[in-house]
């Protein structure tokens, strides 16, 4: 082997070494963490004082409508069963 392929292999392996060192943190996530489901409205509104809903959710009220509920689409679909009215919203407090 000369040295000008010898220049090469090296040049080459550390090529490989430095794709190889930047590209593992991207392969190496977080494991994901599934929502929590709350056993009822009271425990959900001690972390969530006014409910948690979709994006778009318009609360369905005849009186002042809560707008300042937790947007949070994995929360709110681990919690449907607490929407009573169907609004997108669960355990929403007025």
């Amino acid at each position: 082997m000369t040295v000008v392929q010898r220049s090469r292999m090296t040049i080459l392996g550390l090529m490989v070494t430095v794709c190889a060192a930047t590209a593992l943190p991207l392969v190496v996530a977080a494991p994901a963490q599934a929502a929590t489901s709350y056993s009822n409205c009271k425990a959900l509104n001690a972390d969530y004082p006014h409910g948690v809903g979709r994006s778009g959710a318009v609360d369905s009220t005849s009186g002042t409508p809560v707008t300042n509920f937790t947007v949070d689409g994995d929360l709110y679909n681990s919690n449907t069963g607490r929407d009573r009215d169907g609004d997108g919203i669960a355990c929403e407090k007025h």
